[in-house]
């Protein structure tokens, strides 16, 4: 563990958003917040000319206003800043190997450095090795709710231990049910001939389902005693299943296989996720 939650800003109120999530996470989590923004000369450099030993005045300007908003709403909690002159995209994968989570903010596009989940994000997700969370503007105030909880969306398909243990520990430190959700489309066995589902096939689909999803949870729940976890099997495509099941809650865990891929990639249900949850989505990559 580094104790460093790092945030990349870039002026954009989602960005804003992201900062005061990070806050919130770094006071949770007893660690440092890192401010992180990403600057390059607006016009080009002649050639053999060396580069300004000073950085223009707006990287300032965004790190002290990300400073104010983190401020304001989490006092106390430790900042560094780091103003780098690189592109973004590199910045963010060295700034991830120094940190335990990254947050960003998803959308908008800054003058300057991008931290939006556009060409930024999409390339970066795949390229690194901590929980990626992306927030969106009116994302950053966790939800207070008694019913609040955290999501997760749980595949049954290989092993995702390093997803449940980002799920039961964050769960646990929110003090906060956790909702395990798993979907999956009804087997070829439980249709007939005309294409329409049989309610006894479906039903035993289910039943399977939900056993393996309370085997999958089992030693987590017992490691986490205190963890109220909500099992939830909705029958249909993991992406829409996922979505329907996260009402409420304060944040939205999804997995990415990390090893094994020879091309780093994000599957259909990140994006889903990303593009249409309500609430921050974290990116835990794993085995």
């Amino acid at each position: 563990m580094k104790n460093v939650v790092t945030v990349g800003v870039d002026g954009t109120s989602q960005a804003l958003a992201a900062a005061r999530w990070a806050a919130h996470e770094a006071r949770l989590r007893q660690s440092r917040l890192r401010l992180l923004t990403a600057w390059q000369p607006l016009t080009a450099r002649p050639r053999g000319a060396p580069w300004s030993a000073e950085p223009p005045h707006w990287p300032d300007r965004i790190i002290e206003e990300a400073r104010s908003a983190v401020e304001s709403t989490e006092p106390g909690v430790p900042v560094d800043v780091a103003l780098v002159r690189e592109q973004p995209l590199e910045a963010l994968v060295e700034a991830a190997e120094q940190a335990d989570l990254l947050a960003l903010g998803s959308r908008g596009l800054g003058p300057a450095a991008r931290f939006a989940l556009g060409e930024t994000g999409l390339d970066l997700v795949p390229r690194v090795a901590v929980p990626v969370v992306l927030v969106r503007a009116r994302q950053d105030s966790p939800a207070v709710e008694s019913s609040s909880s955290v999501a997760v969306g749980v595949s049954l398909h290989a092993s995702c231990e390093g997803l449940l243990a980002f799920a039961f520990e964050t769960a646990a430190r929110r003090a906060v049910p956790l909702c395990a959700v798993h979907g999956r489309n009804l087997p070829p066995f439980a249709y007939d001939r005309g294409g329409d589902a049989e309610r006894a096939a479906a039903e035993e689909a289910a039943r399977i389902a939900r056993e393996e999803l309370s085997k999958a949870l089992r030693p987590w729940r017992e490691k986490f005693r205190d963890v109220r976890v909500e099992e939830q099997v909705v029958m249909e495509s993991p992406a829409p299943a996922l979505l329907h099941g996260v009402a409420g809650a304060q944040l939205l865990i999804v997995g990415r296989r990390h090893l094994g891929q020879a091309v780093p990639r994000i599957g259909h249900v990140v994006h889903a996720a990303v593009h249409h949850a309500p609430c921050p989505v974290a990116i835990v990559p794993h085995e």
